[in-house]
């Protein structure tokens, strides 16, 4: 077998985004709270959901709605297309993501439900 590197987990996810406080306000929907930042060259800031996940903002956005350059355009990049959030119960996930006025963009049967941020990043809810 090759060598490889010792990956224990995952430590954050980079999301690029346009303005922090719209981007915080959508994601305390979620259950993930504030813990750092902006700072950096290129700004960055930091919330942690209670489940361990970690979202790095990158701050340098340039427009508040262009579209989302792997998922909204005709051409394909290359890149990482959505975040998969593992919940327990896709109904009670529906009946919250509906409370609190966050439109649900997409479902994957009964395993998932997917949503976007306000900069156009997809999030999946998933069950599986």
């Amino acid at each position: 077998m090759p060598p490889r590197v010792a990956t224990e987990g995952l430590s954050h996810i980079g999301i690029r985004v346009h303005d922090l406080a719209r981007s915080r306000a959508f994601y305390e929907k979620l259950g993930f709270y504030f813990t750092w930042g902006p700072a950096g060259p290129e700004p960055v800031a930091a919330m942690r959901h209670p489940s361990g996940v970690e979202l790095n903002f990158i701050l340098n956005a340039a427009s508040p709605q262009s579209p989302n350059m792997l998922m909204d355009v005709p051409e394909k990049h290359a890149g990482i297309t959505h975040v998969a959030l593992k919940i327990g119960d896709l109904k009670s996930a529906e009946a919250m993501l509906n409370d609190l006025g966050i439109a649900i963009t997409g479902r994957r049967g009964s395993a998932a439900l997917f949503v976007r941020d306000p900069d156009g990043n997809v999030i999946e809810l998933a069950t599986d």
